[in-house]
């Protein structure tokens, strides 16, 4: 997108009627972080199988049936983790907001006063910073929500527990289903078959480069530097798991 098309579509989204619709809408809830969560965990886990196996020169039918445990059970695990620490968070923010209520009624004075400390530190003062002050505390609701991010650092945007811990567990099934597809597909159709744990290997770092990817362009950084950092990272659990699984199988 040149300069001129990109400064069209700034202004089509700052037009007072579309500012109206987005901010009615709320925070975006994004769930990225969740998905990458259990990409990269079912890529690492599932390999670490593959390779734990591979090192200790077990047969394929063992790989099959410990990595599609792996997947149902750790990626289940992953998806219930998730879905409760999302709610915690959830839980937490409501605790604070209910004690932040309990506050303004009970000593509403005390809590003008750190709307004004917290905006002072901001840079505002004088007759702008008690205009500010009397603005905020004269809506409940309002206040709640300065408290709640500016004095305890929380977000107010509200996150669906059951989605995160969805997409953790979906994303986790997913790619970590690659590392096993050379070996399913040998077990189905060709037993004769070589070089699985190679073609697992190269799956599993496609999978990486991929999310890596995927999650460059999603926040705007480099898609190529995630993508090496994220096959890094993997490559390294994948590099352990293989050592840790020779190692045990020459006991």
């Amino acid at each position: 997108m040149n300069e001129g098309s990109e400064k069209a579509e700034l202004i089509r989204r700052h037009q007072r009627s579309a500012i109206a619709r987005r901010l009615s809408r709320g925070p975006e809830n994004f769930y990225l972080r969740d998905f990458i969560y259990g990409a990269i965990d079912g890529l690492v886990t599932t390999f670490a199988i593959v390779a734990g196996v591979a090192g200790a020169g077990l047969s394929t039918t063992v790989v099959i049936i410990l990595g599609v445990a792996n997947l149902l059970a750790d990626g289940f695990s992953m998806g219930a983790s998730n879905y409760l620490g999302v709610r915690a968070d959830n839980q937490l923010k409501e605790k604070t907001r209910r004690e932040e209520l309990r506050e303004i009624d009970l000593y509403p004075e005390g809590e003008a006063e750190e709307v004004r400390q917290i905006f002072a530190a901001k840079g505002f003062s004088g007759e702008q910073l008690e205009d500010i002050v009397t603005t905020i505390t004269a809506d409940r609701g309002l206040w709640v929500n300065t408290m709640l991010q500016d004095e305890h650092g929380l977000s107010l945007a509200h996150l669906s527990p059951v989605k995160a811990g969805s997409a953790t567990f979906v994303a986790f099934v997913l790619l970590g289903t690659l590392p096993l597809l050379p070996f399913v597909v040998s077990a189905l159709f060709a037993p004769e078959a070589t070089s699985l744990y190679a073609w697992s290997a190269a799956l599993t770092a496609m999978g990486f480069l991929v999310v890596g990817a995927a999650k460059g362009a999603q926040v705007g950084s480099s898609k190529a530097a995630s993508a090496l950092e994220t096959l890094a990272v993997g490559g390294a659990a994948a590099v352990l798991a293989y050592a840790v699984g020779a190692f045990l199988g020459g006991l």
